[in-house]
C-alpha cells in the first residue's frame, strides 16, 4: 500500500551529504519520526557511518538508543571505541606538539595550518566547540584572501552544525567583504549559508533571494552543509511564501540556474508551475504530499506550518485579484476546504488589508473593492501631461542656451561661456 511507504528514502538522504552531515540528518530523523521502523532504520545507518569515523561519543549515544532492537551486530563495540579513543589521543598529542613547535619558530603559515589541522581533528571527533575555537584562531595568521575565506567557511560549517546562526551571519559577511573573492563556487557556498541563516531567522524573502540568485549549481561541492535538492526545496518554498507574482517569474521561472536546480526536485518544480498557473487543487495536493518529508528536514521542520500558511494566503490573494465577484463555494472547492472555513480565512486577510474586498455572508459572495478606474485613468493622463510639459520646457531652454552660445566649457577650453545681454 502507498500509505505504508516511509515519508522519505533514507538511502537517498544519506547519499546526498558528506558522512558527518548525513549522520546529523539521520539522527534528526530518528528523533522526529513517529514510526519505529523509520527510527531504527535511521539509527542503523547512522551507526554504520559512525563506525567509519572517529566520533565515538555520538556512536555510543546512537547504540544506546538502539537498545538492542537491531540484534547483536548493533551492540556497543567497546573494543572499537577504546581503540579509536587511544588513536585519537595520540593524534591530538602529535598535533599539539607540532603547533607548539610552529609557534616557537614563529612561522605564520605553519601556525595557521596547525590550528586548522586541530580544528579538523576536533570536528571529526564531534567536538564542535573546540573545532570552532581552533578555526577562529587561524584568523590572526591568514596572509592571503584565500586563507581568510577558508577560515570563514570552516567557521560557518561548524556554526551551522551547532545551530549558532549569529556566527553564520557574521562570518558570511566577513567573507563577503574580502577583496578579490570572485570564485563562483565560493560565492555560491556563502549564498547558501546566508540563505540558511535567513531561513532560521524566518526572513523568508531574503532566504528566497539568496537561494535563487546562486550563479552556479552546487552539485556536491558543499555536501557537508547542504545538497542541491535542499537549495531547490528551500528556495522554491520560500519564494512561493514571500515573492509576488512578478518576482516569482523573474527569480524562479525565468532563472536558468535555479530552474536547472529544480530539475533534481520535480515535485517542487511542479508545485511552482501549478501555483503560477493558478492550478490550486494540484498545488495544494502537492504541498500536502510533501509535508511529511519536510517535517523531517533538519533545517525546514520548524518552518513548514508558517511557510504553508503564507503560501496558502498568497494563493487566496492571487485567486481573488482578477475578479470583481467571487463565489465562495466554488473557491472553497478549489482550495480543498469548506465554505465557512474559507470565509474565516478571507475575513482575516481582509482585516489585515491583504485583500481589498467585502464578504456577503448571506449569499456567500466576495465583492472586490477595486479603485475607481475612471479616476485612475485621468490621474495617469494628467501625470503624463505634466511630465511632457516639463520635458518640453527643458528642451526649449537647452536649445536657447546653445543658440546664444551660453555653454560651460572644460578647463582646457579657454574658460566659461559668455553671457548675452
Amino acid at each position: 500500500m502507498t500509505d505504508e511507504l516511509p515519508p522519505l528514502d533514507l538511502e537517498v538522504l544519506a547519499a546526498n551529504y558528506s558522512p558527518t552531515a548525513a549522520i546529523a540528518r539521520l539522527c534528526f530523523v530518528a528523533d522526529r519520526a513517529e514510526a519505529e521502523t523509520l527510527q531504527l532504520d535511521a539509527l542503523r545507518m547512522a551507526a554504520d557511518l559512525l563506525k567509519q569515523g572517529d566520533n565515538t561519543k555520538l556512536y555510543t549515544s546512537v547504540v544506546e538508543r538502539i537498545a538492542g532492537r537491531l540484534g547483536a551486530a548493533y551492540e556497543l563495540d567497546r573494543d572499537w571505541v577504546d581503540e579509536v579513543d587511544r588513536r585519537a589521543a595520540k593524534r591530538q598529542e602529535i598535533l599539539d606538539a607540532e603547533l607548539n613547535g610552529y609557534k616557537t619558530n614563529m612561522i605564520k603559515e605553519s601556525i595557521r595550518m596547525g590550528h586548522n589541522d586541530l580544528g579538523d581533528f576536533f570536528y571529526q571527533r564531534g567536538d564542535l566547540n573546540s573545532a570552532f575555537k581552533c578555526y577562529v584562531r587561524t584568523r590572526d595568521y591568514c596572509t592571503t584572501s584565500r586563507h581568510v575565506v577558508a577560515m570563514c567557511l570552516n567557521v560557518v560549517r561548524v556554526s551551522i552544525e551547532s545551530e549558532n546562526f549569529v556566527h553564520v551571519q557574521n562570518y558570511v559577511q566577513k567573507a563577503s567583504q574580502v577583496p578579490d573573492v570572485s570564485e563562483p563556487a565560493v560565492l555560491a557556498k556563502l549564498g547558501c549559508a546566508a540563505g540558511l541563516a535567513a531561513l532560521e531567522s524566518r526572513k523568508y524573502k531574503m532566504a528566497a533571494r539568496k537561494f535563487t540568485e546562486l550563479a552556479v549549481e552546487l552539485e556536491d561541492s558543499y555536501s557537508e552543509v547542504i545538497s542541491p535538492q535542499d537549495v531547490a526545496t528551500y528556495g522554491g518554498l520560500c519564494a512561493l511564501a514571500s515573492l509576488d507574482r512578478k518576482e516569482l517569474k523573474e527569480r524562479v521561472l525565468d532563472n536558468i540556474t535555479f530552474r536547472a536546480a529544480l530539475e533534481v526536485v520535480p515535485e517542487v518544480r511542479e508545485l511552482i508551475n501549478d501555483f503560477y498557473a493558478s492550478r490550486y487543487p494540484s498545488c495544494l495536493a502537492c504541498l500536502e504530499k510533501m509535508k511529511p518529508a519536510l517535517a523531517l528536514d533538519i533545517h525546514l521542520h520548524d518552518h513548514v506550518e508558517s511557510l504553508y500558511e503564507q503560501i496558502r494566503h498568497r494563493a487566496l490573494i492571487q485567486y481573488t485579484t482578477p475578479y470583481t465577484v467571487v463565489d465562495l463555494a466554488a473557491m472553497a472547492h478549489a482550495f480543498r476546504t469548506d465554505t465557512p472555513a474559507l470565509e474565516k480565512e478571507l475575513a482575516a486577510l481582509i482585516m489585515d488589508e491583504k485583500i481589498a474586498a467585502r464578504i456577503d455572508s448571506q449569499s456567500k459572495i466576495l465583492y472586490a473593492r477595486h479603485a475607481n478606474q475612471r479616476n485612475a485613468t485621468y490621474a495617469r493622463a494628467l501625470a503624463t501631461g505634466r511630465e511632457f510639459r516639463q520635458g518640453t520646457h527643458a528642451m526649449l531652454i537647452r536649445a536657447s542656451l546653445l543658440k546664444n552660445d551660453c555653454v560651460v566649457r572644460g578647463a582646457g577650453g579657454g574658460g566659461g561661456g559668455r553671457e548675452r545681454g
